[in-house]
């Protein structure tokens, strides 16, 4: 995957040979592991290399980003599924601290194999609903980074993330090109509620023809109301 390598490269990822064989592995472990659990539509290498791996590292291309993941930061992955964003970054940023969320024990559990395999010592995989996680004394205003990725619409992503984040950290959202117009509008208006704010918007394309995509960008401007987040469901049944 070479190309691919070399696209990371010029996006500024700091993609090396330890990283490069790590992401060879995973790719095996989502291959192998698919066939019981259904962790993803995506099962052939090259694609799980471009829709996988390279959009998570798209992220390079965000300077908030890089700030907080080359000082150490704490990164939050909302509902990170079989791992998607959460384990690329930690394989290619090796200075933060990762904690992957998700309310599927299944996929926790094939998180928690696959950082054990590849040896991500500065990854905890969370068996939990974001609504309850946000309400933990220990986790409450204490992330410098949450990621999300083909979660949930934006306005209800800030609700998850927003009670997580400490004040000056970022939200980033991984959307597709329709994001802006109606979908930005509404995350505008949640974050103001949520004491954030939008920040930039990063657009790319995948290799292939495989994709036109953005990355959304919201800082926490103060610590979130102590309202939200509301009880399990509602934000998503109620969005902001």
């Amino acid at each position: 995957m070479r190309d691919v390598v070399e696209q990371m490269r010029a996006w500024g990822v700091p993609v090396d040979d330890a990283a490069e064989r790590a992401l060879h592995r995973y790719a095996e472990l989502l291959v192998e592991w698919n066939e019981r659990l259904n962790l993803t539509a995506i099962v052939e290498t090259r694609e799980i290399w471009i829709k996988h791996f390279l959009d998570s590292a798209a992220i390079a291309q965000v300077a908030s980003w890089r700030d907080i993941a080359e000082r150490g930061g704490r990164v939050i992955d909302i509902g990170t599924g079989a791992g998607i964003p959460g384990i690329p970054l930690a394989i290619l940023w090796t200075n933060a601290q990762f904690v992957l969320c998700d309310a599927s024990r299944k996929r926790v559990q094939f998180v928690e194999h696959v950082t054990a395999d590849l040896g991500l010592n500065h990854v905890k995989a969370v068996h939990a609903r974001m609504e309850d996680l946000g309400r933990q004394a220990d986790a409450r205003s204490s992330f410098d980074a949450a990621v999300a990725r083909a979660v949930a619409r934006s306005n209800v992503l800030l609700e998850y993330a927003a009670p997580v984040l400490a004040p000056g950290g970022w939200a980033f959202l991984y959307k597709g090109p329709s994001y802006r117009g109606e979908e930005a509008e509404d995350a505008a208006r949640a974050a103001k509620v949520l004491g954030a704010r939008p920040g930039s918007v990063t657009a790319y394309a995948l290799l292939d023809g495989q994709g036109d995509r953005v990355i959304a960008s919201f800082q926490q401007e103060t610590p979130a109301p102590k309202r939200y987040p509301r009880k399990a469901g509602t934000p998503a049944r109620q969005p902001l």
